[in-house]
């Protein structure tokens, strides 16, 4: 029934649209992250805001976790 590993979930533009369980990945840092940078980015699509992320986490080992919020939205706004 879940076929999504429990450890970490695709870091993909279609995330959103499917249904995670709650036991797989907490979406809240994500989701604050994505409002953040579109009340900062209006421009920007949600395609391109997924896009600059990954950028940032290729930039920094492949990995976000660790860093600040306001440390990400810095990055990626500097992408954006």
């Amino acid at each position: 029934e879940n076929f999504l590993p429990k450890t970490s979930a695709p870091f993909s533009t279609n995330s959103y649209d499917a249904f995670i369980s709650p036991n797989t990945l907490n979406l809240s840092s994500f989701t604050k992250l994505m409002k953040k940078l579109q009340e900062i980015h209006p421009e920007a699509s949600r395609d391109r805001i997924v896009d600059a992320l990954l950028e940032v986490r290729k930039n920094n080992k492949g990995i976000l976790s660790g860093l600040s919020i306001n440390s990400i939205v810095k990055r990626t706004s500097v992408i954006l």
